[in-house]
């Protein structure tokens, strides 16, 4: 399943989303966002990929529905306190009523839903809003190993589990290859500008 922990560089073109464009305010260039913030996604969903690989090999499949309900905030949080950005994941069909999506969230994956990979990748999208916060969006597309928890064809005791967690959940019903959700980070400028430093203080000379 290592396949699953992808490296990505895809970038949905920003052009193909309506955007506010830079302000004056903004100190970090939307390439050094953009390469912060596809770092942070790739720590989180190869963190949580792994926390949920070993509770499937130990608990099964209904155990891992478990794990993902305390396991996904707690990771999501950790990483948010870490880098001074705000990460979480979210989707059109939520599992978790506190994953609904906002406005951008929507409108972005709603675009995304029916080609939701570009050149076998998912898409990406980033953006500077007006008031010069920092927006970027991954997709995140139903692997194999996904439809077991959000497949047309789900075990009972994997059905049980998941409505005594989510008992509102959406997210089933997916084939592979479907947009399952996205992974959303915002940022301020002041936290940006920090990560992306330390960053760089930390790459060698």
């Amino acid at each position: 399943m290592r396949y699953i922990i992808i490296s990505l560089v895809s970038v949905f073109s920003l052009a193909a989303c309506k955007s506010d464009g830079p302000t004056k305010s903004q100190t970090v260039p939307i390439e050094k966002a953009q390469a912060q913030s596809e770092a942070l996604a790739d720590r989180f969903q190869k963190q949580l990929l792994g926390t949920l690989t070993k509770t499937m090999e130990s608990d099964g499949t209904a155990g891992a529905v478990n794990a993902c309900a305390t396991a996904a905030p707690a990771l999501a949080q950790q990483l948010s306190k870490e880098s001074g950005a705000s990460i979480r994941r979210t989707a059109l069909r939520t599992r978790n009523p506190a994953a609904q999506a906002d406005a951008t969230e929507a409108r972005i994956m709603e675009s995304w839903v029916a080609a939701p990979l570009e050149g076998g990748r998912p898409k990406q999208w980033s953006s500077y809003e007006q008031n010069g916060e920092y927006r970027f969006m991954r997709a995140i597309p139903t692997m194999p190993m996904c439809l077991a928890c959000h497949g047309e064809s789900i075990a009972p005791d994997v059905s049980a589990a998941i409505r005594a967690r989510y008992p509102q959940d959406q997210a089933t019903g997916f084939s592979a290859g479907q947009l399952r959700g996205a992974i959303s980070i915002r940022w301020d400028q002041a936290a940006l500008a920090h990560a992306v430093s330390q960053s760089e203080a930390g790459k060698p000379k």
